[in-house]
């Protein structure tokens, strides 16, 4: 069993494989802005394989609205193999962006 002072010093130690922290979540959905962004409090850093899950009901904001909430989600840290696969496959997913052809002549 898990007491708040355990989970607070949990929190804190950036090595712990899965810890709660509260989050702000920000959704917005108009004709300019369709997006959602997390923002995990005590400046969370994230790593490469981090996995976060927001816990809580399903947001639906009417269309032309901005709106925040508060939740609490789960920050899973990936370890030394899942974060070193994932930098590999962000390097080559980050390769194709850049992926340049030649052709020999006028395209028609």
């Amino acid at each position: 069993m898990t007491t708040m002072a355990q989970g607070s010093a949990k929190r804190s130690d950036v090595r712990a494989r899965q810890f709660d922290t509260p989050c702000t979540i920000t959704v917005e959905q108009s004709s300019d802005h369709f997006h959602a962004h997390v923002e995990l409090a005590d400046d969370v850093e994230m790593e490469p394989g981090d996995k976060v899950c927001v816990h809580g009901d399903p947001i639906s904001i009417p269309f032309g609205s901005r709106e925040v909430f508060e939740r609490t989600a789960t920050v899973t840290r990936a370890g030394p193999v899942a974060r070193t696969l994932t930098r590999l496959a962000a390097y080559f997913d980050f390769a194709e962006l850049y992926e340049v052809s030649f052709n020999a002549g006028r395209i028609k």
